[in-house]
């Protein structure tokens, strides 16, 4: 029994233990997301700013 365990054991480190593929494209979804997150906090916080800024800017080429 302790053999075939042995056996299996070493079958996948040989077949999956090497690739690290996976790996790679966890890291960059995860920075892509981090990213995004970014963006969005700094365009919900500069929005209203600007916003505003924008609607000055209209108002005083209008009047």
């Amino acid at each position: 029994m302790l053999n075939t365990y042995n056996m299996l054991a070493s079958y996948l480190r040989a077949r999956f233990g090497d690739d690290e593929r996976g790996a790679s494209l966890v890291e960059y979804a995860l920075l892509v997301a981090l990213i995004a997150v970014v963006c969005i906090v700094a365009v919900t916080f500069l929005g209203t700013s600007a916003s505003s800024k924008f609607s000055k800017v209209g108002s005083s080429i209008n009047g």
